[in-house]
């Protein structure tokens, strides 16, 4: 997953030296939940997680296709996890995301509409289980969280709107689905997927 990651900032680097591109800074509140499955003797259970807030920042870059059409991309820091039903355990994580987004930007009022939609792959950089009981808190991503220890690979889809005024300010709406089952034991069909949604403002640097 690491050689992945590499290769796609590579590429994001690449995108930026070499393309007429506009690149940015954006940041904001992002609302996340954990959905966890697991079957035994016979049942099967199902629980998606209360919403924890964390952060969600980086940098953008769109690369332009055409007119109005772009690759959009970038490096965020996304905060997910979740606090789980009927106990006071939750999880916080950290994952450094690369989305890969389809981008449409059409000219509306005086400004652009931003249409965005495709695939992430991001890569756990730290977490957390805590108020476990009897045991108080765990590295999620570490052997310690036993049965409970996640994968860093996660991947997905995402959905971004928003809008781009002439002075380069950008305010939007930003959504990920999580596709990857990021428990590392799978034993009696344990899923653990990330969902998370936000708001975001950021500012567009003009392209080159």
């Amino acid at each position: 997953m690491k050689k992945v990651l590499l290769a796609a900032i590579a590429l994001l680097i690449a995108g930026v030296t070499f393309g007429q591109t506009k690149w940015g800074i954006v940041a904001g509140p992002q609302f996340s939940s954990v959905t966890t499955k697991a079957s035994a003797f016979g049942t099967t259970s199902k629980e998606t997680s209360k919403l924890l807030t964390g952060l969600r920042a980086g940098v953008t870059v769109d690369i332009p296709l055409g007119d109005d059409f772009y690759v959009g991309t970038g490096l965020l820091y996304s905060g997910k996890g979740g606090k789980f039903k009927n106990t006071d355990m939750k999880v916080s994580l950290g994952y450094l995301q690369l989305p890969i987004n389809f981008m449409f930007k059409p000219e509306v009022g005086s400004g652009n509409l931003v249409l965005a939609v495709g695939p992430y792959i991001a890569y756990g950089v730290g977490g957390k289980y805590k108020d476990m009981p009897i045991v108080g808190e765990r590295k999620a991503f570490d052997d310690e969280a036993g049965d409970l220890k996640l994968k860093r690979f996660d991947a997905g889809g995402n959905i971004q709107i928003g809008y781009e005024i002439p002075a380069g300010l950008y305010f939007g709406l930003n959504a990920d689905l999580g596709m990857v089952n990021a428990f590392d034991n799978t034993n009696n069909d344990r899923k653990f997927k990330n969902t998370s949604f936000g708001v975001s403002i950021g500012y567009k640097f003009s392209g080159r």
